[in-house]
């Protein structure tokens, strides 16, 4: 019965030998239950997500087992990758604006593990064998309902984690063989692209705990000179966190009227621009305030890839680069994978 957790996987640095392999799909986690005309779409944290998906709930009773329980990922494309973007928009609390946007933007579920069927669960059964009678009991499905393409051969799995990047993917999960599925633990092992860039400093967010450095907010300049917001770093020591505030007092501003994102005090420029304090319906009430400073220190940063225009994930601070002046850290600097379509990721092309 719902809400189940879903099973998690820890970061390595190579895909480990002889396991199963799949791509990492970059939208949300979800865990479908259905019993007859009944369907919940939980989430990683276990609340549904049924009233944001509509379109696939009617997918979903069409193509699944009349009683079954399948753990798998709701991601939707456009141009031929994916685009996490249009996904995020699917939160929102008026119902009309889903519906619309479920017809504008369809969603696809990707398939690939099953926790129960009929009434037997599957949870102490093996991986390989989990994975068989999904196989079996999504023979032949179709879209918007994907079975996750999978392989045990290593070299598929390296070629797929260089190949499918272009197509929005993010890169590999590995899964031993005769794992049993439990939820809420990491005994998957996931391998994601990384690569570095150099960007600028241009704020930062306290942390929780008091008034020492949360998260530094980064930038890149634009063709136009513009410094656009990019994301953020964190993930730095408690000690660390103390001396940064020291580290950047000569940089902090008083106010932030002359800072090149002095318009996210216009709640109306939030509409057109990510600009770090804008309030959204993923932050609730999280204090977003920050500390505006003198954009003139530049770090690199390790990365793994980028959503649009701004990192898809949280940063990793590497080292400042007092040899960088912060007028050339722009765009150009950035890795852009060679495009992939989707739909050769989801009939396993290249396997």
């Amino acid at each position: 019965m719902p809400p189940v957790k879903p099973m998690l996987a820890k970061s390595v640095k190579k895909i480990p030998p002889g396991m199963h392999y799949e791509a990492k799909w970059d939208g949300f986690r979800a865990i479908v239950h259905r019993d007859g005309d009944e369907l919940v779409i939980g989430s990683r944290t276990g609340k549904p997500l049924t009233r944001y998906f509509p379109e696939l709930v009617t997918a979903l009773l069409e193509r699944l087992p009349d009683r079954c329980v399948i753990d798998g990922e709701i991601v939707i494309a456009h141009e031929g990758r994916l685009d996490f973007d249009r996904l995020t928009e699917r939160i929102h609390p008026a119902a009309s604006r889903v519906r619309m946007l479920a017809e504008r933007t369809p969603a696809r579920f990707i398939a690939f593990d099953v926790l129960a069927l009929g009434d037997e669960s599957l949870m102490d059964t093996p991986l390989a064998a989990r994975r068989a009678r999904l196989d079996e009991a999504l023979a032949g499905v179709d879209a918007p309902v994907h079975l996750a393409p999978s392989t045990t051969d290593i070299d598929t799995a390296r070629h797929w984690f260089e190949q499918y990047e272009g197509a929005g993917l993010d890169g590999v999960i590995a899964k031993p063989l005769d794992l049993p599925y439990r939820p809420d633990a990491r005994l998957m092992y996931k391998v994601k692209h990384e690569r570095t860039a150099d960007v600028v400093v241009a704020g930062y967010r306290f942390h929780k705990t008091g008034p020492v450095v949360g998260s530094l907010l980064l930038g890149l300049y634009d063709d136009g000179g513009a410094l656009q917001h990019v994301g953020v770093c964190a993930a730095f020591t408690a000690a660390r966190r103390a001396a940064l505030v020291d580290e950047l007092e000569p940089l902090r501003m008083d106010s932030p009227d002359n800072h090149p994102w002095a318009a996210w005090t216009d709640e109306a420029a939030h509409e057109t621009a990510r600009l770090p304090g804008a309030p959204s319906r993923w932050s609730g009430k999280k204090d977003l305030s920050w500390v505006p400073l003198r954009p003139e220190r530049v770090c690199e940063v390790g990365y793994d890839h980028m959503e649009g225009t701004r990192f898809r994930h949280t940063a990793q601070f590497r080292r400042w680069r007092p040899d960088r002046t912060p007028e050339s850290c722009g765009y150009a600097q950035l890795e852009e994978p060679v495009s992939y379509d989707l739909a050769e990721v989801l009939s396993g092309g290249g396997a």
